[in-house]
């Protein structure tokens, strides 16, 4: 029991700004075992924004509550997620060969395609969580559930990358080199756990039979994102796993925009 708060701490400190205690030393062994944490992770910075969202909204309005909801995610993950998926749409917007993406993308500057790219992801996620607020009424426990769901279920997809794919950086120095080793079943059956529960939760408090229709459509997005990333750079990189989170997350809100609409 001691290992796993170890590892979930490790992971705490590493994907988000939260402070963890201070006996908690970074080792990369560790890094690597917590991978399976990251849905539980995400599930915490969802249940974070939707706090923000309801304290905002009380304070002012629905949509300023939900801006200042994606800013508090930003703030709470240091925009890890979004820095890869920006350097992503540079790298592979303006690379054309293996080496010039992994160049373009380990530049720490943001280029056209990024800022487009990152402009573009946060206005759809936006726009779509405000559609799923009035498509709920403004139920704030279903808001907050989705927001959970989403941002764990985001974030079981890198796991999958990473147990499948080989990583691409082979012999070059890399922040995110550590969290791509000695990932098992176990990290898969963890992941698989903590991004479960909400999504059940989310189904129960929104009285949604169907709700597990919402992964299919991230699922689709990571596979055909994975191949792509192996065809041109053979593998993935801490980057391609941020763009992986980014995507899926705004395709939960569009699946259960559509779910909701239809049923």
């Amino acid at each position: 029991m001691k290992q796993q708060l170890t590892l979930f701490f490790t992971a705490l400190q590493f994907y988000t700004r939260i402070p963890v205690p201070g006996r908690v030393l970074y080792k990369p062994e560790n890094l690597s075992l917590a991978t399976g944490y990251l849905p539980l992770i995400g599930c915490l910075v969802g249940l974070i924004s939707g706090l923000t969202w309801l304290t905002g909204a009380q304070l002012a309005t629905i949509p300023i509550g939900l801006a200042l909801s994606m800013i508090a995610s930003v703030l709470t993950t240091g925009a890890f997620h979004e820095d890869g998926f920006a350097d992503v749409c540079d790298g592979f917007g303006g690379g054309w060969t293996r080496d010039k993406i992994m160049e373009i993308m380990k530049d720490s500057r943001v280029g056209t395609y990024g800022s487009v790219g990152l402009m573009s992801v946060l206005a759809l996620k936006f726009l779509l969580l405000d559609n799923l607020a009035l498509q709920r009424e403004n139920n704030f426990t279903i808001l907050t559930a989705t927001l959970a769901s989403a941002h764990a279920w985001s974030r079981l997809m890198p796991v999958f990358v990473i147990f499948t794919q080989p990583y691409a950086r082979v012999g070059q120095g890399s922040k995110a080199k550590a969290a791509t080793q000695m990932v098992g079943w176990t990290s898969i059956a963890t992941g698989c756990l903590f991004a479960l529960i909400p999504l059940i939760l989310l189904g129960w408090v929104s009285r949604t039979p169907f709700i597990w229709i919402c992964c299919i459509l991230p699922a689709i997005i990571t596979f055909e994102l994975t191949r792509y990333f192996k065809k041109w750079i053979g593998g993935y990189t801490g980057d391609c796993l941020g763009a992986i989170q980014q995507t899926s997350e705004v395709t939960f809100y569009l699946s259960l925009t559509a779910l909701w609409k239809f049923i």
